[in-house]
């Protein structure tokens, strides 16, 4: 096709006025004058004939090289390629008309080559709501989990800039102003705590107070509520989901490089499960506050928690039950169907699942394809669970007509579902009755995990015990056990080097309680007041009595007992009476 490069000059005659143009006496002067460059393009969709032209070149040199690169992108397409040349003329003519620099080649023949438009960019938010779109294989919470970042983080704040031309530099700047907005959401929120203990403090009574109160109470309304900041995790999500989206135009070839794949952002860690031990319960006690968002009750804490709800007679003993020792999750044990128990071989099957999206309760499948798993019974969990099946027997029978049949192991009075977010709130509640030091519902999870790693139970089953889709997951998550369980191991390890030599005995001092006699005494004084219980005598006298037989001593009788002491020193006894009771 036909295409120049051309000089005009804009000077004009002062007689006529006109262009004077090549008859210029400065037109062959090299930095005198404009060049521009004309390109005859392919006919479009009407037949029509079409011209790219620019102009506005200060040398020739600058024209020619940009009217080669539009041959060049013609050229793109074969001679004999009519619709595809009709495209690049299309894109050439918009580019003539709207003044934008010439595309460059490559990226050009990229988006030919893949089928994509010419002449439409599509932005950042346009492809994200595309891609998600796209996501047919989500579960309902992770796609919920995507379009949260994409709808209040991604679109606002870089939705605008065109897909391919995103850098890195505009997502450092949407993390930064990510950090400002937190610091005004800190701010804002200390705002409104302040003032609403003001309002605490300003007496009900008495005309200038209750001035006072209204100005506060209109000062409050105009706050913001109260926020939560975007947290690091939060933050890591969102990058992980941007290069996500990105990773999949990079594979249609919309572009070629990833922001989000260099994106640095500050380190986040998953916090580190840590033991209720004596000593972190009374600095709990004495602050009130957990020293891990992750805590971990230990055996003798656990089964503390579950004699506390067999002594109320909790009706949902067996869920947290099976909670505890097989480590169900949470909607996991809400979605148990009655089905999924084969009484025969002692098994559940974990199949399905209760999920809250906001208060609405979903059933899918479980978390991840290894979540759907088959899980042993020991004989006393297989016997809750019959017990439980009793009990809900007996409620249907109670309720009649008015049952309902969800099909479920374990629910509400009236055969409904449990729903998820009820079932933590009530956790919370027992947790609180019972007076143990707190952990979230999920942490009965991470209870039953350290203690099958306690029992010495191979990593690999407690993995598909959790339904981890590998053994390192649990290994990264579970690396502290029970104290007890990490006591025997670091003795067993120093066990097994031999040594010549222990430490030296110490020399003998005054006797001590210590050891083994300190076992004793606690033995003894146990012994004693089981017995002072069992015989309805006073603990001072039988231990009294128990010390005259250690030493052979007789023992002068108390009065006021409701017994006798008689027999030797060698050989003392105690016969005891039943409390007399006294005629009313």
């Amino acid at each position: 096709m036909n295409g120049s490069t051309t000089k005009r000059c804009y000077c004009r005659s002062e007689e006529t006025g006109r262009p004077l143009g090549t008859v210029c006496p400065k037109f062959n002067q090299r930095k005198h004058g404009v060049w521009s460059v004309r390109q005859e393009l392919p006919l479009n969709k009407d037949g029509e004939r079409r011209i790219f032209r620019r102009s506005g070149y200060d040398t020739k040199t600058d024209a020619q090289a940009d009217l080669d690169k539009v041959r060049a992108l013609l050229n793109i397409a074969g001679k004999e390629d009519t619709e595809g040349r009709r495209r690049l003329g299309d894109l050439l003519e918009t580019v003539g008309a709207s003044k934008d620099p010439l595309p460059n080649y490559e990226e050009t023949k990229r988006k030919f080559a893949t089928g994509q438009s010419l002449t439409e960019h599509m932005t950042v938010g346009e492809w994200l709501e595309l891609w998600l779109a796209g996501k047919k294989g989500l579960r309902t919470s992770g796609k919920n989990r995507y379009d949260t970042d994409i709808r209040v983080h991604l679109i606002p704040r870089i939705g605008h800039i065109r897909l391919d031309r995103l850098t890195v530099a505009h997502l450092d700047e949407m993390f930064e102003g990510i950090a400002e907005t937190n610091e005004e959401i800190r701010d804002g929120n200390i705002l409104r705590r302040t003032a609403l203990d003001e309002l605490k403090l300003i007496p009900w009574k008495g005309l200038e107070n209750r001035r006072r109160r209204k100005a506060i109470k209109d000062t409050i309304a105009a706050m913001d509520p109260f926020r939560r900041t975007t947290g690091v995790a939060t933050q890591h999500h969102i990058k992980a989901t941007l290069r996500a989206a990105l990773n999949v135009a990079i594979a249609r070839g919309l572009i070629v490089f990833n922001a989000a794949a260099h994106v640095e952002l500050e380190e986040h860690r998953r916090p580190k499960a840590l033991v209720w031990t004596d000593e972190r319960v009374a600095e709990w006690l004495r602050t009130g506050v957990k020293p891990s968002p992750v805590m971990v009750w230990t055996p003798e804490q656990a089964g503390e928690y579950l004699d506390f709800l067999v002594d109320r007679k909790e009706r949902l003993y067996g869920l947290y039950h099976v909670i505890t020792f097989r480590g169900l999750r949470r909607g996991e044990s809400c979605g148990l169907r009655r089905t999924d128990r084969n009484r025969a071989a002692k098994t559940l099957t974990v199949a399905t699942q209760l999920v809250q999206d906001g208060w609405e309760v979903i059933e899918n499948a479980p978390k991840t394809d290894s979540g759907e798993r088959v899980i042993d019974l020991d004989e006393y969990t297989d016997e809750i669970l019959d017990d439980q099946a009793a009990q809900q027997d007996a409620e249907r029978l109670a309720y009649g007509e008015a049952w309902i049949d969800s099909g479920r192991m374990f629910t509400m009075p009236d055969g409904s579902f449990i729903h998820p977010g009820w079932l933590t709130d009530q956790f919370e509640r027992l947790v609180e009755l019972s007076g143990l030091p707190p952990i979230r519902l999920h942490d009965l999870r991470h209870v039953a995990a350290s203690l099958m790693l306690a029992a010495g139970v191979d990593i690999k089953i407690v993995s598909e015990t959790l339904g981890h889709s590998e053994s390192r997951i649990t290994r990264d998550i579970y690396q502290s056990v029970m104290p007890k369980a990490a006591r025997e191991a670091a003795e067993a390890t120093l066990a097994m080097v031999p040594r010549a030599a222990r430490h030296p005995e110490p020399e003998p001092t005054a006797p001590a309680l210590e050891g083994v006699e300190q076992t004793a005494v606690d033995r003894l004084i146990a012994q004693i007041m089981a017995a002072a219980e069992q015989d309805g005598r006073p603990v001072e006298e039988v231990a009294r009595m128990a010390l005259a037989h250690v030493s052979g001593r007789a023992v002068e009788p108390v009065a006021d007992t409701d017994g006798h002491a008689t027999g030797t020193q060698e050989d003392a006894k105690i016969i005891a009476f039943r409390p007399r009771r006294v005629p009313a």
